[in-house]
């Protein structure tokens, strides 16, 4: 399908052709919620930690008769019933993430490009490039109406881009391979540039 390209001055550059097959499917809430959940659980640290039994630093010796003291028969002050003892099942240092297949991620990529083309959220720009100066870039993005965009360029972000747009409040900046569905799917706008779309045609194909 035809689309059209700007430029960051709000300026026209033509058009460019996008794949059906990345831009053209019916989005599926299944798929995308399983590759964000997938993302989300890789991430989380899982570093939680709680001291068992034998791990609370306490004498071992018994702190009292077995018999005789009409009490119940403990034998050390680490028993989980005791403050300061050990914790009973509590949380251990665990790996949260889970497998999916690479054909699956790949899916999930395509249906949130299609997500936000279905719901006009696209925008192809020509080139993602600056002079380096943030309040010029500010300025063009407050112009184009972007308030939380994703810039997704080539296989290398333009570095005087990259400086310019990092302290842009809602503007984020990723070059094609970090492109994912977590963050294109939190952003209000999704900016491709043209080197991006032929980029993201190649890895997905």
């Amino acid at each position: 399908m035809k689309f059209d390209v700007i430029k960051l001055d709000g300026g026209k550059a033509g058009s460019v052709e996008l794949s059906d097959d990345l831009f053209g499917l019916e989005p599926r809430a299944d798929i995308l919620h399983r590759v964000v959940r997938w993302q989300r659980n890789n991430a989380q640290a899982g570093t939680h930690k709680v001291k068992t039994r034998s791990e609370v630093s306490y004498s071992t010796k018994k702190i009292y008769r077995q018999k005789g003291t009409g009490g119940a028969r403990h034998g050390a002050r680490s028993a989980p019933i005791f403050r300061g003892g050990g914790v009973y099942k509590g949380p251990v240092v665990r790996d949260h993430g889970h497998d999916l297949t690479k054909k699956f991620r790949k899916l999930g990529l395509r249906h949130a490009l299609s997500a936000k083309m279905k719901a006009g959220e696209l925008v192809v720009i020509e080139t993602a490039d600056a002079a380096g100066k943030t309040s010029a870039l500010a300025k063009q993005v407050k112009d184009l109406g972007w308030k939380r965009a994703l810039v997704i360029d080539g296989a290398t972000v333009n570095e005087a881009f990259a400086q310019a747009a990092r302290n842009i409040e809602g503007l984020d900046v990723l070059p094609t391979m970090g492109a994912n569905v977590y963050d294109i799917l939190r952003r209000d706008t999704l900016v491709i540039t043209k080197a991006g779309i032929e980029a993201l045609e190649a890895r997905l194909k």
